[in-house]
């Protein structure tokens, strides 16, 4: 859900390997390059290469983006439940929370009451598709789905140019799924 003002903070969280910097790299090039708005990345990590904590803010604004580190995101992507215990307490009263669902309890620690949670079971269906390292993908087409913070032709065109080559039309069928799979969910929620 893009938040009401013209700016919208975005948190994506896992571990490194999951290829989070990555989304959040490619969440900030489809806002720029392909839907004309500004947008700022902020990654850290943690002391591990790979396993450890792992996170990339995005904000994305139709107007100039005067600070781009996050506080209270109107978007938090959890795909790891260290990432999502971490970071929930952070998420606005009127955010809206993405979930890996293989990979993280949302009852550890619980939602807040009114937050709107989205799951999907990325790496499970990126295992499925034959790329377990395109879960971050599905996840982007997910989000992007439900979330509207990015049109699906920019999503489309900024993953084409960011995997690594060969890799493109596996990395488009992976978000196409989450996308559909995120549009799918809209539809079961309405009454």
């Amino acid at each position: 859900m893009a938040s009401s003002s013209l700016q919208t903070e975005i948190i994506i969280t896992g571990f490194g390997g999951q290829g989070i910097i990555l989304a959040g790299n490619i969440l900030g090039k489809a806002a720029t390059l392909f839907d004309q708005k500004n947008a700022t990345l902020i990654q850290s990590y943690g002391p591990e290469a790979r396993g450890g904590a792992c996170a990339a803010q995005v904000v994305i604004s139709n107007d100039e983006i005067e600070y781009p580190y996050i506080d209270n995101p109107h978007v938090l992507i959890c795909m790891s439940q260290e990432g999502y215990s971490s970071n929930l307490p952070k998420l606005r009263p009127e955010g809206v929370l993405f979930l890996d669902s293989g990979l993280v309890n949302p009852e550890d620690p619980p939602l807040p009451e009114g937050v709107p949670a989205h799951s999907i079971p990325a790496t499970a269906i990126a295992e499925e598709m034959g790329v377990r390292m395109m879960a971050n993908i599905i996840m982007l087409g997910f989000s992007a789905a439900i979330g509207g913070f990015t049109s699906k032709e920019a999503l489309q065109k900024a993953v084409e140019s960011s995997v690594p080559k060969g890799t493109e039309k596996k990395n488009l069928a992976g978000m196409e799924r989450g996308y559909q799979f995120g549009l799918d969910s809209l539809q079961e929620a309405r009454p």
